[in-house]
């Protein structure tokens, strides 16, 4: 009776101890957690060249890995040449008429007189014949159909000059070719986006965790080809009883220690749950045996946390009340 009323004192005082007021002396049970990024092109392709291996170091910036870019490739030549035809023609229209062109329509111009004052003494003519009853009235009509032909080829070639000697026509014709132009290089855009997304590069430095596929083989769109595990995007968790809660904010600096750390691991505070959970099975602590804990994550200082592994656990301290 006398031993189950001792366990049962030296238990209350554990209790007590982690329900206390944090006094730099508690300690809560705690692990390093990875937020992993995976390293994916929007196009899938034949896997060209894998330049990380798994377990190395990269910096932001380094090439991870290229798809081969042929078929994108091959798309933003014949975009470009589109663009360069569309270029070439919006500089065209923005030059006058050559005088050479001109010159041309004005002598069709005279051709088109020339032949209209032709059908019109062979009309006349023709009517004087046919006051006399000489030809037929069909020879008459061919007559005045000739002078109408010869009078409507005249007036077009007079409109087709005024249009090529005024410019108020071609700046409606200029805008258009603009934008043509312009959607043209819109297209040489999305087409050289698609190649350039075909190689990879790490978003921040820190650690190629895995690798999945090797050079030869077919890439799915949007399948993950390597995992980078970011410096910054490791972080402490340890969870705290209700009685704790009160004692941690977030911005506040806590430590940590872990078998064989030769220096106190330092970290602050940027995440506390809104709500109580049941405490995980694999953490067992010394301090406590509360059912119901909440979750706090820290950011771990920036010179420490690369030496930092997921699922490395930790003994976590409060910094200051």
């Amino acid at each position: 009776m006398l031993r189950v009323t001792c366990l049962t004192g030296m238990l209350v005082a554990l209790l007590a101890a982690g329900c206390s007021r944090d006094n730099g002396n508690t300690f809560y049970q705690g692990y390093v957690e990875g937020e992993y990024l995976y390293l994916a092109a929007p196009m899938g392709g034949y896997l060209a060249s894998l330049d990380v291996a798994r377990g190395s170091r990269v910096e932001a910036g380094k090439l991870a890995f290229s798809i081969a870019p042929d078929p994108e490739l091959q798309g933003l030549q014949e975009a470009e040449a589109r663009a360069v035809s569309a270029r070439e023609r919006v500089e065209n229209l923005k030059e006058p008429r050559r005088q050479s062109e001109i010159a041309a329509l004005e002598a069709q111009l005279r051709a088109a007189e020339t032949a209209l004052q032709l059908s019109d003494i062979q009309l006349r003519q023709q009517e004087s014949l046919a006051q006399k009853g000489y030809i037929s009235q069909s020879r008459l009509d061919e007559a005045k159909a000739a002078r109408a032909r010869d009078l409507a080829q005249v007036d077009a070639a007079r409109q087709q000059l005024a249009t090529y000697k005024s410019t108020l026509g071609r700046r409606a014709e200029v805008r258009s070719a603009e934008a043509d132009f312009q959607a043209a290089g819109a297209q040489v855009a999305q087409k050289r986006w698609q190649v350039d997304k075909k190689s990879v590069t790490a978003p921040a430095v820190g650690e190629i965790v895995e690798t999945f596929y090797r050079p030869g083989e077919w890439v799915p769109a949007g399948q993950p080809v390597a995992s980078l595990l970011p410096d910054d995007r490791r972080l402490i968790r340890f969870f705290v009883p209700e009685t704790a809660l009160a004692n941690i904010r977030v911005g506040q600096e806590i430590t940590a220690g872990c078998d064989g750390c030769k220096a106190p691991i330092r970290a602050k505070v940027t995440f506390v749950a809104p709500q109580a959970e049941y405490t995980p099975p694999v953490i067992y602590s010394r301090g406590m045996r509360e059912k119901l804990v909440f979750r706090v994550e820290a950011v771990p200082a920036p010179d420490q946390a690369p030496a930092l592994r997921p699922g490395l656990p930790l003994d976590v301290r409060l910094v200051g009340g």
